[in-house]
């Protein structure tokens, strides 16, 4: 992975784990709801902060959300 990209790395799989965490929104729906939506904002400023251009792939990504995506090609750099 290059260095760049870990930080943004950070947050998508902070993002995975959020929305992997089933007792959190059994136990606090809104506490889960903010959480996502912060990390949302967090992975939106991030991705503003990388230098342009974006590679062709990983731009495409991050403009559809399909952070998945974006996270196994930050990976496999």
């Amino acid at each position: 992975m290059h260095p760049i990209y870990a930080p943004l790395a950070e947050a998508l799989e902070t993002r995975l784990a959020l929305i992997a965490d089933r007792a959190w929104v059994q136990r606090d729906a809104a506490g889960h709801l903010a959480a996502l939506q912060q990390i949302s904002l967090t992975l939106d400023s991030l991705a503003a902060a990388l230098p342009r251009p974006l590679p062709g792939d990983l731009a495409h990504y991050l403009e559809r959300r399909s952070y998945d995506k974006a996270l196994a090609w930050i990976q496999a750099e």
